[in-house]
């Protein structure tokens, strides 16, 4: 792994979780650094992916980034009472 120069700060992830929320199909890592109210360094904003990424927040595939957490009460309820089917 190479070494990480530089760690984002709170106000940079969450300006990027923001953008994925708000973002209503796919993104590609251009258009989300174009989309940022501020310029980051493409390795900040790597890690800062790979963080979401790790947290269940974010899918990354061929085509972009997609956010896919789901703060919904009742969705949540709703999976807590559902049934795992092997």
């Amino acid at each position: 792994m190479a070494k990480i120069l530089h760690y984002p700060n709170l106000k940079t992830v969450l300006q990027v979780e923001k953008v994925l929320q708000a973002a209503d199909t796919v993104i590609s890592k251009n258009e989300l650094k174009r989309r940022l109210p501020t310029k980051i360094m493409h390795q900040t904003l790597n890690l800062i992916l790979d963080y979401l990424e790790d947290s269940g927040k974010i899918v990354t595939g061929s085509k972009g980034i997609t956010w896919i957490q789901n703060d919904n009460p009742k969705l949540r309820k709703l999976l807590a009472r559902a049934v795992r089917v092997a």
